[in-house]
């Protein structure tokens, strides 16, 4: 049993370090790709389509080879699922385009708290005040760390709502899905991917086009754009492979809370790689967060503990009161002659 629970540890931790560091990962190749002074490829949703593509080839040679089994899983529920996910990255886009960069990060943060809402709502889950505590912690210094000017317009707010309430939705049916057909974040993924694919690849252009003004058709390929797009592509796959391991094992509220980890890295790394300001405030903000993470873990993990023991009161409760019964039966129990079928008294 120890080291059942040993090995669940190495894997949560596993899962996390391949999300944290595939996420961060993305964001510097991409940061390459589509800046200024990288590639100038503008064009994200149309490279979303290129990650899930790549993703969906993943888990079909997976699939043939024999390492994944394949469960059924109904055909709306996919396509469902297909388009909270890509309203998702398209509202994201667009929420990025009409609005400041301060009110885009704080539309994030309010994915945590909507993500709680939504889970009260759908599942009846119920926080501890230990865990609230934390999640506003996380959502303060995370809100420190990079909010800087805020900007609100109609359609930007418009967009952001949708944003938040369809991420909040795909990340809280991922766990839905693995859990109501017993399957595979893995097995999961290969059947979302490709419908998100073909999707985001015949639409993605259009979008992208409206966004920036830029047709991809004009754009001019190079061997390094190229080299950044498959190194995007193919770290798009242990980023989306974990994302739905995490949410499987965990729960999308703490997919959310930790996830800021990633903020406080690609802040680091900004600053590391690509010479960003890092200010006092910034410094701040990412201790402040990392705080919140470390009570937010603490106070699951107690609540864990809780709902373990107080099982555990009730197994036992249950099984005293089924012996007692049990006693109860023999004792005045009629004796039956099995022969005969009869009672006798």
């Amino acid at each position: 049993m120890e080291s059942e629970k040993k090995a669940s540890a190495v894997s949560d931790v596993g899962a996390w370090a391949m999300n944290v560091v595939s996420s961060v990962g993305i964001i510097m190749a991409n940061k390459q790709l589509m800046s200024a002074g990288g590639y100038a490829f503008s064009f994200a949703t149309t490279l979303t389509g290129f990650h899930f593509a790549v993703t969906a080839l993943v888990g079909l040679v997976s699939n043939a080879a024999g390492y994944s089994a394949s469960k059924h899983v109904p055909m709306w529920e996919l396509l469902w699922f297909s388009i909270v996910a890509n309203m998702s990255i398209t509202g994201m886009n667009f929420s990025l385009m009409l609005n400041s960069v301060g009110f885009y990060q704080i539309s994030k943060l309010s994915m945590i708290p909507v993500v709680c809402v939504m889970e009260w709502i759908l599942h009846s889950k119920h926080y501890s005040r230990e865990v609230k505590m934390a999640v506003l912690v996380v959502v303060v210094g995370v809100g420190v760390c990079t909010v800087t000017d805020v900007k609100v317009n109609a359609k930007g707010f418009i967009c952001a709502c949708v944003a938040v309430l369809s991420t909040s939705l795909q990340q809280i049916s991922i766990g839905s899905l693995q859990k109501k057909y017993s399957i595979g974040s893995f097995e999961l993924l290969s059947k979302t991917a490709p419908i998100q694919a073909v999707s985001l690849l015949v639409f993605g252009p259009f979008v992208d086009y409206f966004l920036n003004g830029n047709a991809i058709t004009d754009y001019k390929m190079s061997y390094g754009a190229l080299f950044f797009i498959l190194l995007s592509c193919s770290l798009a796959v242990f980023c989306n492979m974990s994302q739905y391991l995490c949410i499987g094992r965990f729960s999308a509220t703490s997919f959310q809370v930790l996830g800021h980890m990633k903020t406080v890295c690609v802040l680091i790394l900004g600053w590391l790689l690509f010479d960003s300001a890092l200010t006092l405030k910034n410094i701040m903000g990412m201790i402040i967060a990392v705080l919140g993470m470390v009570v937010y873990s603490w106070a699951v993990e107690l609540e864990k503990q809780l709902h373990a023991k107080t099982a555990l009161n009730v197994k036992n409760s249950l099984t005293e009161e089924e012996i007692r019964l049990l006693k109860e039966g023999v004792e005045n129990a009629p004796v039956k002659d099995v022969e005969l079928g009869e009672s006798k008294v």
